[in-house]
């Protein structure tokens, strides 16, 4: 089970970036997190078939919360 604490860290860290995906139709979602820090995310709209999806998770989003959230070791996507 993961730590409110640390869900309502990662949900605060995703608002920072949601309006640069909004600015292109796309959003994201938080799912999950993992014991070993491990966030799932759903890319959603225009994000969520985008052919750089990924390149938007790995540099963008895990970038971000890694920064903003030390407890996060990965991202990915669901």
């Amino acid at each position: 089970m993961s730590d409110l604490t640390l869900d309502s860290k990662i949900i605060a860290a995703l608002e920072d970036v949601r309006p640069s995906l909004q600015a292109d139709g796309g959003d994201v979602e938080f799912v999950s997190v993992t014991e070993d820090g491990t966030v799932a995310v759903k890319l959603t709209g225009a994000c969520g078939n985008c052919p750089r999806a990924h390149m938007t998770l790995k540099m963008g989003i895990e970038v971000h919360l890694k920064r903003e959230v030390p407890e996060v070791s990965a991202v990915v996507g669901v």
